[in-house]
């Protein structure tokens, strides 16, 4: 097929994938009812990773998840921010070499995409996921930060917009394997015609 109907194709891609990465994720709960989007606690909270002796406070599971849940909630916000710039992106996405994203990986469309947009969503979203914060402090997080020395809530918004990132970008990529697997889903004989064939 010739390069613009390529080009267009990857476009279309994209659109769908993200638009449907953004309602699930925007609905109540998105990121934390999602396998593939759900916020973890920072290390420092005892996240996956979390080494040391916790406070008495972070050690009560019921805490830990009421917490997680509230960081999930705050992701939410930057990701409201993060839809239009991604969508924006997309329309304007030049694609030097559109047949290598077409024949690449799974996920070739939104790892370009990624790549081109560089930490854009990142700035975007910490003013939003900061105020969510804010918003959702119904004291557990001013509990959780306060029983952890040297960590404030300025670095938490930073650790859960790095994840938020991560996790719009897995969810993007999780709905273009989708819609590369099985193209007629989407009723678009431009994806149905590229994609179709490249499997």
């Amino acid at each position: 097929m010739p390069g613009l109907s390529l080009t267009e194709a990857i476009r279309r891609l994209l659109t769908i994938a993200s638009q449907n990465a953004f309602a699930l994720l925007l609905q109540p709960g998105g990121f934390y009812d999602s396998s593939v989007a759900r916020i973890s606690l920072p290390d420092k909270l005892g996240g996956e990773r979390g080494t040391g002796i916790l406070s008495v406070v972070l050690q009560s599971r019921q805490f830990r998840d009421r917490l997680q849940r509230q960081l999930n909630r705050a992701a939410e916000k930057g990701a409201e921010r993060a839809a239009p710039l991604v969508a924006d992106a997309v329309r304007n996405l030049s694609i030097e070499d559109a047949a290598s994203v077409v024949r690449g990986g799974p996920q070739a469309a939104t790892s370009f995409l990624r790549g081109k947009m560089g930490p854009a969503l990142l700035e975007a979203m910490l003013p939003g996921i900061s105020d969510g914060l804010r918003l959702f402090d119904d004291q557990i997080i001013s509990q959780a930060v306060r029983s952890v020395a040297g960590f404030d809530v300025a670095a938490l918004a930073q650790d859960i917009t790095r994840k938020a990132d991560d996790s719009i970008w897995a969810a993007i990529g999780l709905e273009e394997s989708a819609i590369r697997t099985n193209p007629q889903k989407t009723n678009d004989p431009l994806l149905i015609g590229v994609f179709g064939l490249t499997r």
